[in-house]
């Protein structure tokens, strides 16, 4: 197979150089060139023909943004956006993945030389995930989503939603979240997501919603009209409590390489919630969430993987089509009122194995 063509753009000379190091030892990454800033960037885009971007968040000249947002109006392409671990970083990097950055990497704040080496095996698969992702041009933004009223169908906590994600997934999430009642299902979520952005992005998909969306705590009760979305530190469960549902949080081990872990979520999901969940697996690299997602199809909840058309990694959700975990494959334009309507319906048991 021919290598991966990458270029890299960063302002600071010492991080295009450790980047170069570290791509450059994997055997099927090739690093055509890097740019200081993005008028040089734009000009050997034009020359290399490059299959994927680095691409820093802080930019001299012209912004991350900005430019990031040019490109993929004109020349949609793979971006893997490089960010700094801070509340700032946080907002600019979740801008970058609404404007089709496929994915983002952290690095350190100190010490760069010797610490961002700690960062190459995730840096090289999100490059590879980004090579083979589904990249579309980036239309004109459409009026801001108004505020759902109530439908008047969710009164009680008796149903769940659990929607699991990695790659792409906070803009899916997005998509999902904005488009609930005020008083839908409780709903839990994992987002693969450093600790650092969680909050942030629950607060952003909470400005945009109808419902309440928040990062979740340990013994919080899962109440309707009410969204609840995992720390990129700990695992997130489910735990009955009576007539109750509380998120419980721990630090356990990683489960695949995650915590939060989605199959961690579905599990206990399955355990606890049983047929009156409703499983949501979503665009991810790798296969986190499709054994949970089974789990939960066994103990009678309905589940969804979205399709291979509209996810920018269809890895998860299509490890979950192979297990036969789904029972509906549907693209993002219709999970939000499938999940819903699935909340609604009495499930019928004798349609799960």
């Amino acid at each position: 197979m021919k290598p991966i063509r990458v270029l890299v753009v960063d302002d600071s000379a010492l991080i295009r150089k450790l980047l170069t190091e570290i791509l450059s030892a994997a055997p099927n990454i090739e690093v055509v060139g890097t740019a200081g800033d993005p008028y040089i960037a734009r000009r050997k885009i034009k020359k290399l023909d490059p299959d994927v971007l680095t691409l820093d968040v802080e930019m001299p000249r012209m912004d991350g943004l900005t430019f990031l947002e040019n490109l993929m109006r004109l020349r949609p392409m793979p971006v893997v956006m490089v960010s700094t671990l801070t509340e700032q970083g946080a907002q600019v990097t979740l801008d970058a993945l609404e404007l089709g950055a496929i994915d983002f990497v952290t690095k350190p704040k100190i010490d760069v030389r010797h610490t961002i080496h700690e960062y190459a095996e995730e840096l090289i698969g999100k490059i590879e995930a980004a090579a083979r992702a589904r990249v579309r041009r980036l239309e004109a933004k459409a009026d801001a989503a108004e505020k759902r009223l109530s439908s008047g169908m969710f009164d009680t906590t008796d149903k769940l939603l659990a929607i699991g994600a990695s790659t792409g997934g906070t803009t899916a999430i997005s998509h999902i979240v904005t488009r609930f009642p005020a008083d839908a299902p409780g709903t839990v979520i994992v987002q693969h997501i450093p600790g650092g952005f969680s909050r942030s992005f629950a607060n952003r998909v909470n400005d945009l919603s109808a419902v309440r969306v928040v990062e979740a705590e340990d013994g919080m009760q899962i109440m309707t009209g009410n969204v609840y979305i995992a720390p990129g530190t700990h695992h997130l469960r489910v735990q009955r409590s009576g007539a109750r549902f509380l998120c419980r949080l721990s630090e356990d081990a990683p489960v695949s390489g995650h915590r939060p872990s989605v199959d961690v979520l579905f599990e206990s999901v399955a355990q606890q919630v049983g047929h009156n969940a409703v499983g949501v697996l979503l665009t991810g690299m790798g296969a986190d969430g499709a054994r949970g997602l089974l789990a939960m199809r066994r103990a009678g909840a309905p589940t969804i993987a979205q399709d291979e058309a509209t996810s920018v990694v269809w890895g998860m959700p299509g490890r979950a089509v192979d297990l036969d975990a789904a029972q509906q494959i549907l693209p993002l334009d219709q999970i939000a009122s499938a999940a819903l309507e699935a909340a609604i319906k009495p499930t019928d048991l004798s349609k799960h194995s």
